[in-house]
């Protein structure tokens, strides 16, 4: 299938694909540099291996660009960031180039970017395993599904502070599971005994199941080759009934997860109780998320009680226990706390009167001490 349609036009998805990107390498940056600063350490890098031709024919920049521009406007990535862009695409790149000599400023970089006309495959993959990398976020948007395995994620986040984000393509996916003329490549994806199984799997099933299957098999996968916390956000067609793909988030750490569950949320097109869908609609009806993101919020609350019944701790504490792998984020939980203490379920310290007050209603900051009972009242 060919790629030149695909820069034809922005799109509100594309947009939002950026956007989430270039948000999440800004947070990570500074994190990065920030702890480099006490190590006495200096590169940090972001890799883009089908990077584009850096601008979409309706005049909007592409993640490349995002990325720089945000680099050349901070004092310390100009003299940390090295960046690496790949298409195979000469006429891609050659746009990109073009489209980097305009940014302003761009020569203020210490590290010039680097711009390769590779094939993104096994062979790409052995360099990057074979290579001890600094600090570095990585970025793949393939196409369709070429170039995208799992021993290429994992080659890209082996080392410490690297983090991936990858789209996959559900749709095409989907349907390359039932093709055995792309068989090699879907099981590069999840790994041919996987893939076996899969298939297996999915026969019997509905379209919504067979989706919950796939992303499920692809965190396991992932999971299993060290990358321990794996955040989907799903991308709905044009009509909002089905799904187009995933923009997929691997990280070792904990933090990573977090920060980019922030930025995700913010980017959901729809809420359920305050509770972000992990999901971009453009127009049509609401489809449910996956997994553990179709909860509620009226079950964190139970959730809560039951689980850290005849505990003391920290707010903060709370949420970083207790979020991953489910949609709440920080302020669900401070709602919810509060609403707990109101009905005399738990005990904060300090208490609601003595806590600052934000519009008349009381905070619940990170601090916030909680102790719950240690039975729970029917």
């Amino acid at each position: 299938m060919k790629t030149t349609r695909f820069f034809d036009e922005s799109g509100e998805q594309s947009v939002i694909k950026a956007t989430i990107v270039a948000k999440y390498f800004w947070a990570w940056a500074k994190i990065m540099i920030a702890n480099q600063k006490r190590q006495g350490r200096e590169k940090i890098g972001y890799v883009d291996l089908f990077c584009g031709p850096g601008r979409y024919k309706d005049g909007s920049v592409s993640t490349p660009v995002m990325v720089l521009q945000k680099a050349v406007a901070d004092p310390d990535l100009r003299q940390r960031i090295v960046t690496m862009f790949n298409d195979k695409n000469e006429n891609y790149t050659r746009s990109l180039s073009e489209e980097i000599e305009k940014i302003p400023n761009v020569c203020s970089l210490k590290y010039k970017p680097e711009i390769y006309n590779e094939e993104v495959n096994e062979e790409m993959a052995a360099i990057f395993e074979a290579t001890k990398l600094v600090p570095t976020l990585s970025f793949i948007d393939p196409w369709g599904y070429k170039g995208l395995t799992l021993r290429l994620v994992n080659a890209l986040i082996k080392d410490w502070g690297c983090d991936c984000i990858f789209f996959f393509n559900y749709n095409r996916i989907n349907m390359g599971l039932t093709n055995d003329f792309v068989k090699e490549h879907i099981d590069a994806i999840f790994e041919e005994t996987r893939g076996k199984e899969l298939r297996t799997l999915l026969e019997p099933l509905s379209s919504a199941e067979r989706e919950f299957v796939i992303l499920e098999e692809l965190i396991k996968a992932i999971q299993e080759r060290g990358g321990n916390h794996v955040l989907p956000f799903c991308f709905k067609n044009a009509q909002g009934q089905r799904t187009s793909h995933h923009l997929i988030f691997v990280s070792k750490h904990p933090l990573g997860y977090t920060i980019m569950k922030e930025i995700m949320a913010k980017c959901s097109s729809e809420s359920k109780q305050a509770v972000p869908t992990f999901q971009y609609t453009p127009v049509g009806p609401k489809q449910q998320t996956l997994f553990e993101f179709t909860r509620p919020l009226d079950h964190l609350g139970p959730m809560l009680l039951n689980d850290f019944a005849g505990r003391k701790l920290k707010m903060r504490e709370i949420f970083e226990q207790h979020h991953i792998g489910k949609p709440y984020i920080g302020e669900n939980y401070k709602e919810v706390l509060k609403e707990l203490e109101k009905d005399g379920k738990i005990v904060a310290d300090p208490p609601m009167d003595k806590r600052r007050k934000r519009k008349d209603i009381p905070t619940f900051g990170d601090d916030v001490m909680v102790k719950f009972p240690k039975e729970v009242k029917s």
